[in-house]
């Protein structure tokens, strides 16, 4: 139409086509060769590289992952994306907050994997994760103030069921000594006080529990409290007749306790609860957990993606269409469901795909993030190609994967080009 002579355009495209072959085709191209040959390279195997790829124990786990993270990523951040959107429509600060969604994707793969593989320590005093959860944890469950307590020398008290016992029966109106140590200073109750004597009452169990040590050599009587000793506030004792509670009580702030009649002739029980270790949280990097976190930390990056991309083809729908739809009656979530999601129905699709291509390629969060004892569980194709390639020398199965990852993308990019070129046509 320009006059323009085909030779000129080639000379034009050449360069492009160059650096093409020799970056995409060339390799494409050598990876299918390579794939039919065994591990020197040199003898021809046939399909037995491709047949690996469902045989192979890692390579079906990796699949499996895969599967998992098509499935669920995608969508996720999809849906994320669209709220984002839709909601930050709304409010003043909706451009500083679609700021904030997006900047994760300012920063590397690599990076964002060392910054969760830190959110997702198992020490809640380190991982972010952990520390919220405990923290949610601990408002609603009491975290026991005890957790290295045991009887001392010459003790009236005996290990039994994770908890201890008294070796003798009780006695009304006879105080009963029940001594611990192993609990450090700084780990005792904030409200405990110097452990005091029980006072003997006519028909009732009474008794003191606490913290029998005393700093220095030699001083301190044992198995009796003393003035700087402090009582184990809080602590549960049980009275416990024929494998029966009978009835309960708790140590007040110095340690003191008093039961009803009903504990008379029965043994007293520190029950295990009172000596649980403290809750440390979720594994978040162990086997069952590592390829979710992993998911969290990859829509964490990539919300923002999608959010970006519905918000500019929110900006496009017609508004009188949502007035329309409000003036005839419909509420906020019916005008969303209704009218503003099939409106969008081709961005998303877009949005959706193109994480999904994304998601077939994910290598640097898994390898990052997933610890060596739970990075065979948390594998995917990518990071298994990678494994069979470098660390198990096998580069025929490694092209094999290869080329499935390829055939795995081509469908779905060939969906993504084939419906933005009818929205170029609309």
């Amino acid at each position: 139409m320009t006059g323009t002579r085909g030779i000129v355009a080639a000379l034009f495209l050449l360069p492009a086509l160059v650096l093409l072959g020799a970056l995409v085709v060339y390799p494409i191209g050598y990876s299918v060769v390579r794939s039919f040959y065994d591990q020197s390279g040199d003898g021809f195997t046939g399909v037995d590289n491709y047949k690996a790829l469902f045989t192979d124990h890692g390579i079906r786990t990796a699949l499996k992952n895969n599967v998992v993270w098509i499935v669920f990523a995608p969508t996720v951040a999809t849906a994320l994306g669209l709220v984002f959107a839709v909601l930050t429509e709304r409010v003043r600060w909706g451009t500083a907050f679609k700021l904030v969604v997006f900047m994760p994707m300012a920063i590397s793969m690599l990076a964002a994997g060392i910054i969760f593989r830190l959110v997702y320590d198992q020490d809640p005093d380190k991982g972010v994760a952990n520390a919220v959860w405990v923290g949610v944890h601990d408002t609603f469950v009491e975290a026991s103030a005890f957790p290295k307590a045991h009887p001392g020398r010459d003790s009236p008290l005996v290990a039994q069921g994770g908890g201890f016992v008294t070796r003798t029966a009780v006695h009304a109106g006879q105080p009963v000594l029940l001594p611990l140590v192993g609990v450090a200073p700084g780990n005792m109750p904030g409200g405990a006080r110097p452990a005091g004597a029980a006072r003997a009452e006519p028909g009732k169990v009474t008794g003191t529990t606490w913290q029998d040590f005393t700093r220095g050599k030699g001083v301190g009587e044992l198995n009796a409290p003393d003035a700087s000793e402090l009582g184990y506030a809080g602590m549960r004792i049980e009275a416990v007749k024929d494998g029966e509670v009978v009835a309960s009580a708790k140590a007040s702030a110095d340690g003191t306790f008093t039961l009803p009649e009903e504990a008379d002739g029965a043994l007293l029980r520190l029950p295990a609860s009172n000596f649980e270790e403290p809750y440390n949280g979720l594994d978040w990097l162990g086997p069952s957990l590592v390829t979710p976190a992993i998911i969290g930390s990859y829509i964490w990056m990539w919300a923002g993606f999608a959010m970006v991309l519905i918000a500019a083809g929110l900006a496009g729908v017609p508004r009188e269409l949502l007035e329309a739809a409000r003036v005839d009656g419909a509420n906020e979530w019916q005008v969303f469901r209704k009218v503003t999601v099939p409106l969008l129905a081709p961005v998303l699709a877009v949005v959706t795909v193109t994480l999904m291509i994304n998601v077939l390629k994910i290598f640097d969060l898994v390898f990052i993030i997933a610890p060596g004892s739970s990075q065979d569980d948390a594998n995917v194709l990518a990071l298994e190609l990678y494994r069979k390639g470098f660390s198990e020398d096998r580069p025929g199965i490694a092209s094999a994967i290869a080329v499935f990852l390829l055939l795995l993308v081509i469908p779905v990019m060939w969906f993504n080009i084939r419906r933005l070129r009818r929205e170029v046509r609309r």
